[in-house]
């Protein structure tokens, strides 16, 4: 397995959002439109298979559920369906889920047994969707208190029950999304035990402020990672009661993956995916990206100084390239290869239209080579 990065470019406009079916061989994406394209691997190159054009306005968030083929995309139109594919005649059949919101959808993500999905809003709440056998399609029940402003990201503890939320409030939270004849009672954890819905079982501040853009919980589900608006990544162990900010000399991150319990990808508007160790305590470890001119590592006010300096054009200088495979703001990250515990391959998409692979096989020679 090569360890290049994997670069795809669709030339269709700036990627929104994307995600891979089950084994990979298809792909989900929407480039800042209204329709989600549906991309099948032959050899490799990707080509169109499906086009899912039932939203009126931009879909925000696609997620693509592996176990049970099923598709859940969301929008500004307010709205969210579920897609299913008719195997038969080759179509996705949508199904319109009731939201009850009135304001944009913003986010939407499947729960680790498929059996619901949450879709964050600008309308304060969080909608956590359920089938419902006897009306025969999908409801909503919200998440509201504590929650003052637009709901930017989610991500599901593994036990199905706990949702993290990151908000335009500056605040992180996890909540119980426990839907009574849907969930199990689940075994007691560092984050509660009794988990009635929407118990808040944390709420985090990154300390300065900031809209928090990712949330992400950790393998084992015991540590949550959320990034702000601030260039701060803040890491939460309930266990230990600590809360550790490592505020980042860089542009700010606008989606975080855990590769394992001790590293963290974070990717933003630096264009580039930098990697986040815990020894002893987390730090910056390295940029990922082998096309950056030069590591940067400092932390200091005069590293960051020197860093804001040197992207500043003299009148003598004539280059305005960025040197880093993505050319523009990375907004997503998502895990493609290995497993939750051990991610060996990760994606990413940006503004630039581009989707790129990458391997973390390299990691440790990327560590290896930095000249601090």
């Amino acid at each position: 397995m090569s360890d290049a990065p994997i670069v795809n470019e669709f030339n269709l406009g700036p990627i929104s959002c994307h995600s891979f079916n089950q084994d990979r061989t298809e792909l989900a994406v929407c480039f800042n439109t209204n329709v989600v394209h549906i991309f099948r691997k032959v050899g490799t190159a990707w080509n169109q298979v499906w086009a899912l054009a039932e939203h009126d306005k931009p879909v925000t968030s696609v997620d693509w559920a592996p176990k049970s083929n099923r598709i859940v995309t969301c929008s500004q139109d307010r709205n969210a369906y579920v897609w299913n594919l008719d195997a038969s005649r080759q179509h996705w059949k949508p199904t319109l889920v009731l939201l009850r919101i009135n304001r944009a959808a913003t986010f939407v993500r499947w729960s680790p047994e498929e059996d619901k999905f949450a879709v964050a809003s600008g309308s304060r709440c969080i909608s956590v969707c359920y089938f419902e056998e006897e009306s025969d399609w999908w409801v909503g029940k919200h998440i509201k208190k504590p929650i003052r402003s637009t709901v930017l990201s989610l991500d599901w503890h593994p036990n199905n029950v706990l949702l993290a939320a990151g908000c335009a409030d500056m605040k992180a939270r996890v909540f119980s999304a426990f839907i009574k004849g849907v969930d199990k009672k689940p075994a007691a954890n560092p984050w509660g035990e009794k988990l009635p819905f929407n118990t808040v079982c944390g709420e985090y501040s990154n300390g300065t402020g900031g809209w928090i853009h990712s949330v992400a919980f950790s393998p084992s589900g015991n540590t949550l990672a959320f990034t702000g608006h601030d260039s701060t990544i803040t890491i939460v162990d309930p266990a230990a009661g600590s809360v550790q900010s490592i505020r980042a000399p860089y542009l700010p991150y606008l989606s975080i993956l855990w590769l394992n319990e001790n590293q963290i990808v974070a990717a933003g508007h630096d264009c580039a995916p930098h990697l986040f160790e815990f020894k002893g305590q987390w730090a910056f470890a390295a940029s990922l990206d082998a096309a950056v001119k030069k590591a940067e590592v400092g932390f200091t006010a005069r590293d960051t100084f020197r860093r804001m300096d040197s992207r500043a054009q003299s009148s003598s200088s004539t280059d305005t390239e960025v040197h880093t495979q993505h050319q523009n703001t990375i907004n997503s990250v998502r895990a493609y290869s290995g497993s939750r515990e051990h991610v060996e391959q990760y994606s990413t998409s940006g503004i630039d239209g581009k989707l790129i692979i990458w391997s973390t096989h390299d990691i440790a020679k990327t560590l290896a080579n930095l000249h601090l």
